[in-house]
C-alpha cells in the first residue's frame, strides 16, 4: 500500500512538468503527506490537462459521512476493472497524483531498533526517482455532496493510489507499491476518451527496477504532525541501531470501496 507520501513542488512547477493549467492557490508543501490531506493532481478537464485539489481519500459518490475517505486512499490494480466499486471511475476519472517519493515501512528484525517497551519496530523507508523527478502515480477521482446539505453545497473531490506489486527494488521492504506512470503513457491514461480495460490495465504495472532508489529515515514520520524537511533526512545505520523508541505507528488503512455515475468538476 501506499499510506505517507512527500509533495513539495508547487503547482506552478507541477503544471509546467506535466504541460498543465493551474488556477488557485496550492496547499503548501507537505513532507508527510497522510490520508484526508489536501493534495494536487492532474486530470484531463475538457479542454486540455489541468492540476486541481483533492482530498486524499475516495468518499463514494453514494457516501453519507466524508470520513470514509481516510480508509480508502488505496486501490489494487489487479482487481480495480473488475471490482463493481471501482470499474466505472476507472474507464472514467483517471488522474496522476504527483509525488517527490512516498514511504514505506520495512518489517522488523533482530537488528531493528526497539520501542519503550522493548519491542522491535518497524523502519521508515523514503523511495524516490533516481534523477529527484516527480513521480507521476497513477490514481482515480471521484466527487461527493452531502446529500442532507444545501442543493448548492460546494462538491469535495478525492483521489485514490493505485498500487501494483512490487519491483526488486521495493520487493526487500514491501510487497506492494505506487502505479508509476513514464511520460509516454500520461496522455492515454488521462484521456477520458480511452475507456478501453484491458489498455488501461496493461500501464498499471511494476516500475522498472532502476527507476528508483530509497534510504532509511527517522521514526518521527510515523507522527502525522511531523510535516519538515528533516523527515526525508537519511537515517544512518549506526543511528538506526541505537533508537530507543518511536512515534505512535502509522495507521493501518484498509481499502473501501464506491460506485461511481457521472461526476462534475467544476460546481
Amino acid at each position: 500500500m501506499c499510506g505517507r507520501f512527500v509533495s513539495t513542488h508547487t503547482a506552478e512547477q507541477i503544471a509546467d512538468y506535466f504541460g498543465a493549467s493551474f488556477e488557485g492557490e496550492a496547499p503548501p508543501e507537505n513532507f508527510n503527506v497522510a490520508p484526508t490531506n489536501d493534495i494536487l493532481a492532474v486530470v484531463s478537464d475538457g479542454d486540455g490537462l489541468a492540476v486541481k485539489h483533492f482530498q486524499w481519500g475516495l468518499v463514494p459518490l453514494w457516501a453519507k459521512d466524508v470520513k470514509i475517505g481516510s480508509s480508502m486512499i488505496n486501490a489494487r490494480a489487479e482487481t480495480i476493472a473488475e471490482k463493481p466499486a471501482f470499474k466505472g471511475v476507472f474507464k472514467k476519472y483517471r488522474c496522476i497524483i504527483p509525488m517527490d517519493g512516498f514511504y514505506e515501512w520495512q518489517a522488523a528484525n533482530a537488528d531493528s531498533p526497539v520501542n519503550a517497551k522493548g519491542k522491535p519496530v518497524k523502519q521508515p523507508m523514503f523511495i524516490h526517482r533516481v534523477d529527484d523527478e516527480p513521480l507521476a502515480v497513477a490514481g482515480i477521482w471521484s466527487a461527493w455532496r452531502d446529500k442532507n446539505g444545501p442543493a448548492d453545497a460546494p462538491w469535495l473531490h478525492t483521489c485514490a493510489v493505485i498500487t501494483t506489486s512490487a519491483n526488486n527494488t521495493m520487493a526487500p521492504v514491501h510487497d506492494r507499491m505506487p502505479v508509476i506512470l513514464p511520460a509516454s503513457a500520461w496522455a492515454k491514461w488521462l484521456d477520458p476518451a480511452t475507456d478501453d480495460v484491458e489498455a488501461l490495465q496493461a500501464l498499471l504495472v511494476p516500475a522498472p527496477d532502476s527507476l528508483l532508489t530509497m534510504h532509511k529515515v527517522s521514526t518521527d514520520v510515523n507522527n502525522v504532525r511531523n510535516k519538515g524537511p528533516e523527515l526525508i533526512e537519511p537515517l544512518g545505520d549506526a543511528e538506526s541501531a541505537g533508537a530507543k523508541k518511536q512515534a505512535a505507528e502509522p495507521d493501518q488503512l484498509v481499502l473501501g470501496s464506491f460506485e461511481a455515475g457521472q461526476l462534475p468538476f467544476d460546481q
